[in-house]
């Protein structure tokens, strides 16, 4: 394993075209192809590609086709979990979903961020912060989830919020940027 990787797996700012990176990217995308050309009643070979390509998988894990990811590896799903259609999870830091967790279509889960500095940006620097979803969470459809958010157990995020900061357990939460609309 070279810096780059010892320095994205550690939080730390990392060249985002590192030669190393970029192989682990190309076999994702190449998991990523297979998994989103699966039928539902191939549920065996999805289970099985979804244990190759995340961290780890929980029971009865379901992702539907046009699912996308950086790396893989540094998504982590709990039992129950269905991904809808569409969805986008740029996992340069971990992301961390628990159990029975719904995404509906189109949500967007950023771990990645880049540096406020032109200058850095320009070099191509990466960096990226976790996303934590706790347990029972639905985050409806079009919803994105930004760098460094963590989710309580039992929320429920609204059709299109922009989730910018983190929010504690049994809420429910939308807007943009989401805010506290109930609490359960």
């Amino acid at each position: 394993m070279n810096i780059n990787k010892r320095k994205l797996l550690a939080g730390e700012p990392y060249q985002i075209r590192d030669q190393e990176l970029m192989n682990d990217v190309f076999h994702a995308r190449k998991l990523v192809r297979q998994l989103n050309a699966l039928t539902d009643r191939q549920y065996k070979k999805k289970q099985k590609i979804l244990r190759k390509l995340f961290k780890h998988v929980g029971k009865n894990a379901d992702v539907q086709p046009g699912f996308r990811c950086d790396f893989g590896y540094n998504i982590s799903v709990g039992d129950e979990f269905l991904c809808n259609y569409d969805c986008v999870m740029l996992d340069v830091a971990p992301i961390t979903i628990g159990n029975h967790c719904l995404l509906a279509p189109h949500v967007q889960i950023y771990a990645a961020e880049h540096p406020l500095d032109a200058e850095r940006r320009a070099a191509m620097i990466g960096m990226g912060r976790p996303v934590t979803i706790g347990n029972n969470v639905w985050v409806g459809g079009g919803a994105i989830i930004v760098p460094g958010v963590t989710l309580g157990d039992n929320v429920v995020v609204g059709v299109g919020a922009v989730v910018t900061r983190s929010f504690p357990d049994n809420v429910i939460i939308a807007g943009n940027p989401a805010r506290i609309i109930r609490r359960l």
